[in-house]
């Protein structure tokens, strides 16, 4: 019930959204130039690695050395408005129609990161990743990694068709309110495991 119901949903929203997909698509090339698209491998179900895509939201920008600038200096303005109100994450709808994610699941993170996670931290692999999730109504980027996975983890454990839609319509919610969005270039894990600090990556 749950494919059968992201297959329906994410055709008709693509389909509904098309104008506003054509008008990203334009102003993304004509401010950030090409690739239009992010493109980055995360782990899904059971942790079988698939291709993320997503509107960029950061130059090429590059310094004396050749290396790319740090992300808080290649994110635009026009880049933090995507994000703002996650225009960015469209074209996940094509990774749901795919089956690479669910509109509803834990947020797919970086493979680099699968060797630091605990073993009850794992069990959000074991459904597919989402496009929204529990984690991300309940704060999203505004409370801490061991809180995500613990809310992630609870996701896991109590999942339900009705759960599902209760976190589509608080979703549309805090993208309206724009509510618990991360306003910096990057994302970074707070040492959840061990003592290293990462970042979720973004485009």
């Amino acid at each position: 019930m749950k494919r059968l119901f992201d297959i329906i949903v994410s055709f008709f929203l693509i389909f509904l959204l098309l104008p506003l997909f054509l008008i990203v698509t334009v102003l993304v090339r004509v401010k950030l130039g090409t690739p239009i698209l992010f493109k980055q491998v995360r782990p899904g179900l059971n942790e079988k690695p698939f291709t993320l895509f997503k509107y960029r939201t950061m130059t090429n920008e590059r310094g004396k050395d050749g290396n790319l600038l740090s992300d808080e200096m290649r994110l635009t303005s026009f880049g933090l408005l995507l994000r703002k109100f996650s225009l960015d994450e469209l074209p996940q709808l094509f990774n749901v129609l795919k089956g690479d994610i669910s509109l509803v699941g834990p947020r797919p993170l970086l493979m680099e990161y699968l060797p630091l996670y605990s073993g009850e931290q794992r069990k959000r692999h074991q459904v597919r990743p989402g496009i929204t999730g529990w984690a991300q109504v309940n704060g999203r980027n505004a409370v801490s990694w061991e809180e995500r996975f613990t809310l992630d983890v609870w996701y896991v454990d109590n999942y339900s068709f009705l759960l599902d839609l209760k976190i589509l319509f608080m979703t549309v919610v805090k993208v309206i309110k724009s509510e618990g969005i991360n306003q910096e270039g990057h994302v970074t894990v707070e040492k959840f495991s061990g003592n290293s600090s990462v970042n979720e990556g973004s485009g």
